[in-house]
C-alpha cells in the first residue's frame, strides 16, 4: 500500500506540516476535504490576524490543488488520506518528542485535524481564521441572482402594457373582471418597489415619498379613476428606474476601473511560466508583464525598463519611466518593455481596489446638505400627508363640497407637493462629483469634504516635497577658471557617476539631461562626509564641501567662498571642484531642493479661482524660505516651524480668514492635515499614510489637481443649489396649479416626475467637468 501513496514532498499533509512548523503562533489547523474549507487557530501575540489569514489562504490553495491531483485519493479514497495523516502524526511526534503535550494529527469524516501545544489552545485570546477553496466548477454551480435593476425595468414595462391594455379594454367594454385583473397587475408591478420601501420606512417609524405616491394612486382608483392611478405609478416607476440607472452610472464609473485589471497573471514558477487567477497570487510571487499589457497586481520592478501609463490611478497624462525597485500599480498599462515584478499587495489590497472601495464609502457618506434634506423630508412628508387628510375632510364635512372632486384634489396635492426632486438634488450631484474626481486622480473621502472644499478661502502648503520636488537637483554651476561650465559638469558627473550619494545622482542626472558624454574615471574614492576624488581625463579632481579642503590645508579663494555663502543662504549645498595637479579651483556647483515647475502656474490658477490667501509653511531657515516663497508667488510664509508650530499657524489662519486647507505629503504633516478644515495629501498612489490621513487625496504629485479639486467642488455646490432652487420652484408652481387652475392628476404626475428626472440629469453633468 505504501508505494501507492504520493511522494512525501507532494502530499497535502506536507502543506499543513510546513504551516505549523514555519509560522510561530499557528497552533491548530483543520482541513475539510469535501468543502475545501481550512480553519486555523493562532496566538495573536505571535502572529497578526492579517498574516495568519495570508498563511491560511496560501496553505489552503496549495492543499486544494494537491488533493485534486492526488491519484491515491481518487483510487482508495479516505483510506489513503488516513494513511498520509498517520505518517504526519508520527513525524510530528518525533519532532516534538520533548514537548509536555505531544501534537496530534487525525483523520475523521474526510477531515484532517492537526494540533500543536494543545494546552495553549485553552486561552481565550486565541483567534480563528478560515477560508474556503471551492474549485471553479463548484463555484459556477451557484445560482446567479437577477440584478434588481432588471427587475425594476421589467416591472415598469409590465405596468405600462397592462395599464394601456386595461384602458383600451374599458373603452371597448371588455368584461369588468378582466379590466380589474389588468389594473391589479399594473398597480402591483408599478407600486411594488415603492410599497417595499414604504413598509421598510414605516418599520423604522419614518415616512417617505413612495408612500405618498402609492396613497395617491390608490385614492385615484377608489374614486373610479384607475387609469390615472396607473399612469401615476407608471411615471413614478419609470422615474425611479431612470434615477437608479443614472445614480448607478456614477457608481459604475468607478467600479469600471476594476475591469481594467486583468483577471489572470503570468507567474514565474522556477523555470516555467504559468497563468493564474489574480486572486491566487501571494506576496513575493514573480509576475511577468509583457509590452502593452495591463499590470494585474501591485508590485515592485525586479528587472526590465519601460514607460508605464498610470492615468487610471494618478491621472497623469504622460507615461512614467519605470526601472528596478520602482513601484507599479494594478490596472496601469505597460509600455514597450517587458517587466518582471514582485507582488507587494494581494489582489484585494491593490491601490486600484482601495480606490474603488474608498470612493464607494465616500459615495455612501452623506453631505451636510443631504443630511438636512433627509431630516426635512420626514417632517415635510408628515405635513403633506396631514394636509391631504385636511383637504379631504374640511371641504367635504365642514364646507359641504362634493366628495369626489375634493378627494381628487387631495390626491393631486399628494403628488405635486411630494419632495422627490428636492431630496434627490444633492446626492445626484455629490455622487457624480466624487466619481469624476476619482477618475481624474482626486479622491474626496465623502460628500462632507467635497462641500467643505468648495468653501475654502486659504491654502497652506508644506514646502518640502509639495511646492518643491523633495529631491536634490543641480541648481547652480559657476566656473572660476578657463574651463567652461559644461566641461566642469561633464568632468564632475563622470566622477560622481560612481557614487551612490543623492547629491551625486542629481549631478549625473543634470549631465544626462544636457546630453553630455561622460568620460571614464579612474582611482575613484568616496570620502564620507566630505566628497569624492579621482582621475578624469588626466585631471586629479577633488569634489566636495568646505571641510574637505580645510582638512587638506587647501585655502579657498575669497571670491569663491563669498559665492558659496550666497548659495548657502539660498538653501543650496555648495560643492567645490579642485584640480590637484594644477592646484586651481575649476568651479562651484550648487545642489538644492528646487521649486516644482508647475508650482507657480498652480498658485496663479488658485488666485484666479478666488483663493484669498496662500501660505507656505516650512521647517527650513527664513532665508531659504523667503527665496522659495518669492519664486512661488505665495502671499505669506512661516519658517523654522516644528510640526506643532504648523498647527498653531493653521489655527491663527482659521481665526483670521475662515476655512483653511493644508496641502502636504501625509506623513510628517499628519498633525497639520488633521487640524485644517480640509487636509489634502499628495502622492497617495504610493503612500498608505496619505490615504488614511487626509480628507482629499491626490493620487499623483501633479499640483494642477489642486485647482481642479476646488473647481470641481465649487461646481458641485453650484449644481446642488441649481437643483434645489429648481425643485422648490416646480413644487410651488404645481401646488398653485392644483388649487388655482384645477390641475389634472396626470399633469401633476408629469410635472413631478419630470422635475425629478431633470434634477438627476443636471447632477450627472458633473461627470464631464474638466
Amino acid at each position: 500500500m505504501m508505494n501507492q501513496l504520493p511522494k512525501t514532498e507532494t502530499r497535502c499533509t506536507e502543506i499543513f506540516s510546513d504551516t505549523l512548523r514555519g509560522y510561530a503562533g499557528i497552533q491548530e489547523v483543520e482541513y475539510d476535504y469535501t468543502n475545501g474549507n481550512l480553519k486555523a487557530v493562532f496566538d495573536p501575540h505571535k502572529i497578526s490576524s492579517e498574516r495568519a489569514l495570508e498563511v491560511v489562504q496560501h496553505a489552503g490553495r496549495e492543499a486544494s490543488m494537491r488533493v485534486a491531483q492526488c491519484a491515491a485519493k481518487r483510487e482508495r479514497g479516505e483510506e489513503a488520506c488516513a494513511q498520509c495523516v498517520g505518517e504526519l502524526a508520527e513525524q510530528l511526534a518525533k519532532q516534538y518528542e520533548s514537548a509536555a503535550t505531544l501534537p496530534t494529527a487525525t483523520f475523521r469524516k474526510n477531515t484532517l485535524e492537526v494540533k500543536l501545544e494543545t494546552s495553549n489552545l485553552l486561552s481565550s485570546e486565541d483567534n480563528k481564521v478560515e477560508a474556503s477553496f471551492l474549485n471553479q466548477n463548484e463555484a459556477a454551480k451557484k445560482p446567479v441572482a437577477i440584478p434588481i435593476e432588471r427587475i425594476e425595468i421589467a416591472f415598469t414595462v409590465i405596468n405600462a402594457i397592462t395599464a394601456l391594455t386595461a384602458f383600451i379594454g374599458a373603452g371597448l367594454a371588455w368584461h369588468p373582471s378582466l379590466i380589474f385583473g389588468l389594473y391589479f397587475v399594473s398597480y402591483t408591478t408599478g407600486g411594488w418597489f415603492g410599497l417595499m420601501a414604504s413598509i421598510k420606512a414605516l418599520k423604522e417609524k419614518t415616512l417617505n415619498v413612495d408612500l405618498l405616491m402609492i396613497l395617491a394612486a390608490l385614492g385615484a382608483a377608489a374614486i373610479g379613476q384607475p387609469a390615472e392611478g396607473a399612469m401615476l405609478l407608471f411615471l413614478f416607476s419609470l422615474s425611479n428606474t431612470l434615477q437608479t440607472y443614472a445614480m448607478d452610472r456614477s457608481r459604475k464609473a468607478i467600479e469600471k476601473l476594476l475591469d481594467l485589471r486583468p483577471a489572470q497573471a503570468t507567474v514565474r514558477r522556477g523555470s516555467r511560466l504559468v497563468t493564474l487567477p489574480i486572486e491566487q497570487l501571494t506576496l513575493g510571487d514573480i509576475v511577468l508583464v509583457r509590452p502593452g499589457e495591463r499590470f494585474p497586481i501591485d508590485g515592485e520592478v525586479l528587472s526590465g525598463i519601460s514607460d508605464v501609463d498610470q492615468a487610471t490611478i494618478t491621472g497623469e497624462s504622460m507615461p512614467v519611466h519605470k526601472q528596478e525597485n520602482d513601484l507599479v500599480f494594478a490596472g496601469t498599462v505597460n509600455g514597450t518593455g517587458s517587466l518582471e515584478i514582485r507582488v507587494t499587495r494581494l489582489a484585494k489590497d491593490t491601490t486600484l481596489a482601495r480606490i474603488v472601495k474608498m470612493v464607494e464609502e465616500a459615495q455612501s457618506t452623506k453631505a451636510n446638505t443631504q443630511q438636512m434634506l433627509d431630516t426635512f423630508e420626514q417632517r415635510y412628508a408628515i405635513f403633506v400627508l396631514a394636509a391631504a387628510v385636511l383637504l379631504i375632510f374640511v371641504p367635504w364635512l365642514i364646507l359641504g363640497h362634493s366628495f369626489q372632486p375634493t378627494f381628487y384634489r387631495a390626491m393631486t396635492w399628494l403628488v405635486v407637493a411630494s419632495p422627490c426632486a428636492l431630496v434627490i438634488s444633492t446626492p445626484a450631484s455629490i455622487l457624480s462629483a466624487i466619481a469624476n474626481g476619482a477618475r481624474n486622480g482626486v479622491l474626496f473621502k465623502g460628500g462632507v469634504h467635497l462641500e467643505k472644499t468648495a468653501t475654502l478661502k486659504v491654502l497652506a502648503f508644506d514646502k518640502t516635497g509639495t511646492l518643491t520636488s523633495g529631491k536634490p537637483a543641480l541648481s547652480g554651476l559657476f566656473s572660476f577658471s578657463e574651463t567652461k561650465e559644461e566641461d566642469i559638469l561633464r568632468l564632475v558627473a563622470a566622477l560622481e557617476s560612481r557614487s551612490e550619494h543623492p547629491l551625486a545622482r542629481a549631478i549625473v542626472q543634470a549631465a544626462h539631461s544636457r546630453d553630455l558624454n561622460l568620460p571614464s574615471s579612474m582611482e575613484f574614492r568616496a570620502i564620507p562626509g566630505q566628497g569624492v576624488e579621482g582621475v578624469v581625463e588626466s585631471r586629479h579632481l577633488l569634489i566636495g564641501n568646505e571641510r574637505m579642503y580645510q582638512e587638506r590645508s587647501i585655502r579657498i579663494p575669497v571670491n569663491i567662498m563669498n559665492k558659496a555663502s550666497e548659495m548657502h543662504d539660498e538653501g543650496q549645498t555648495a560643492m567645490f571642484v579642485y584640480d590637484m595637479r594644477s592646484q586651481t579651483f575649476l568651479g562651484l556647483l550648487g545642489v538644492a531642493d528646487t521649486l516644482r515647475e508647475d508650482a507657480v502656474e498652480m498658485i496663479k490658477a488658485l488666485k484666479a479661482i478666488g483663493i484669498e490667501h496662500i501660505v507656505m509653511l516650512t521647517g527650513d531657515n527664513a532665508k531659504v524660505a523667503s527665496k522659495i516663497a518669492a519664486r512661488a508667488g505665495v502671499d505669506e510664509f512661516h519658517a523654522d516651524l516644528l510640526p506643532q508650530d504648523k498647527v498653531t499657524v493653521l489655527k491663527s489662519l482659521q481665526r483670521k480668514y475662515g476655512p483653511v486647507a493644508m496641502v502636504g505629503d501625509g506623513v510628517n504633516d499628519a498633525p497639520s492635515l488633521a487640524t485644517a478644515d480640509i487636509g489634502i495629501a499628495m502622492g497617495g498612489a504610493g503612500t498608505d499614510v496619505a490615504i488614511e490621513t487626509a480628507d482629499v487625496v491626490l493620487m499623483s504629485d501633479d499640483l494642477r489637481k489642486i485647482p481642479f479639486s476646488i473647481g470641481l467642488a465649487r461646481q458641485a455646490r453650484k449644481v446642488v443649489w441649481q437643483n434645489l432652487t429648481f425643485a422648490m420652484c416646480v413644487i410651488v408652481l404645481l401646488v398653485a396649479g392644483a388649487f388655482g387652475a384645477e390641475l389634472a392628476l396626470p399633469l401633476g404626475v408629469v410635472g413631478h416626475e419630470g422635475s425629478t428626472g431633470l434634477v438627476v440629469l443636471n447632477g450627472l453633468r458633473l461627470l464631464g467637468y474638466k
